[in-house]
């Protein structure tokens, strides 16, 4: 059974920082990535930010790049997403994927099969 256990989201004011874990199992992908996602009330499911598990290639959405980082430990089978000078946009429900990686870095939601239960986030002006 995969599965993949979101938690760090939670409520901050602006210029904060959260860190957000995923730890995933269960799934059989050779290689694969995992994303971070969000989605805001009557918006669209964005990419944030995704990692590749053997060649470590990152993708950053503009909106956050060098604000947010992205790590992993294999051994611990857990992506972060360090957010730090957090803004009211950045307000969603956040969640991680898997998908297979097929020699790209996925970093559109449908290129993700499994996904989280999700964690809130909520940045207050």
């Amino acid at each position: 059974e995969v599965q993949l256990v979101e938690s760090g989201g939670g409520l901050v004011q602006a210029g904060g920082s959260l860190r957000l874990s995923c730890v995933a199992s269960g799934f059989t992908f050779d290689d694969y990535g995992i994303g971070w996602f969000r989605q805001a009330p009557g918006k669209e499911r964005e990419g944030v930010s995704c990692i590749s598990r053997s060649v470590g290639s990152t993708y950053y959405a503009d909106s956050v790049k060098g604000r947010f980082t992205i790590s992993s430990d294999n051994a611990k089978s857990t992506v972060y997403l360090q957010m730090n000078s957090l803004k009211p946009e950045d307000t969603a429900v956040y969640y991680c994927a898997v998908g297979p990686y097929l020699g790209r870095l996925g970093t559109r939601p449908y290129e993700y099969h499994y996904w989280g239960q999700g964690t809130q986030v909520t940045v207050s002006s």
